[in-house]
């Protein structure tokens, strides 16, 4: 009785013994690694998105690069609104505004004073960006503060290369009327020096189907200022097309 004791005592010892030593050995190579990146935390996308307004601040391109790589939001915007492509036109850095694109950001995203990029792309002279926008969808209706589309300060500032892009590539409505009852030939003449740019903008704007009879708020008509301003040029240009 007493041997059959100490034997089965034996084999209790010995099965606690393995359930121990099993229960602390360290599990496999492939197993702890895979808990090891369960258990890290993953990168929060606000982060990324705040790590991606400081590049877009200082025009970090390989730092915007990776974190565009790494999910950060394309169309982030800062606290007026603007987005990283918005930025890039501002100061109009081509190579900047192109990773943007590339990564699908909206061209038609406005911030808070109503400026897209597009708009603004057209407004002041980004030529270059301007024409790789055309390819992403641009909203040729859209208009910024002042009602106007992006033709009209185009017009206006005396970007002729964005006018005859905007006129030959775009459906863009070259009779449209903003708030103030400007169209863009009518800012063409009131609104410049009336110089050999201007003239071959109105001369752009004729040609591709402005009409030269629609007045402005106050029932002036573009002859009528043209004439004021002393724009002989441009008042012949206008009567050639049918001005009165």
């Amino acid at each position: 009785m007493r041997k059959w004791l100490l034997s089965t005592l034996t084999i209790l010892i010995l099965t606690l013994t393995a359930c121990t030593s099993s229960a602390n050995t360290p599990p496999p190579k492939e197993d702890a690694k895979k808990q090891e990146v369960e258990e890290k935390p993953m990168t929060n996308n606000n982060e990324l998105n705040q790590d991606l307004l400081q590049a877009i601040a200082t025009q970090n391109i390989t730092e915007i690069k990776t974190l565009l790589e790494q999910g950060a939001k394309v169309d982030v915007v800062n606290n007026k609104g603007e987005s990283g492509l918005l930025i890039a036109t501002h100061h109009n850095n081509i190579e900047m505004a192109q990773l943007f694109l590339d990564h699908g950001a909206n061209v038609n995203l406005q911030d808070h004073i109503q400026d897209s990029p597009f708009l603004y792309a057209g407004a002041e002279g980004r030529t270059e960006i301007l024409k790789r926008m055309l390819s992403h969808n641009p909203d040729y209706t859209l208009t910024n503060r002042y009602g106007g589309t992006a033709l009209i300060p185009a017009a206006e500032k005396g970007h002729l290369a964005n006018v005859e892009l905007l006129l030959k590539e775009t459906t863009i409505d070259v009779n449209h009327i903003n708030k103030p009852g400007w169209t863009a030939l009518l800012e063409a003449i009131v609104l410049s020096n009336g110089g050999k740019t201007q003239q071959q903008i109105v001369q752009a704007l004729l040609e591709n189907g402005a009409d030269p009879n629609i007045a402005d708020a106050n029932g002036v008509t573009p002859l009528a200022h043209a004439k004021q301003h002393g724009y002989k040029t441009i008042a012949d240009l206008l009567i050639s097309h049918g001005a009165k």
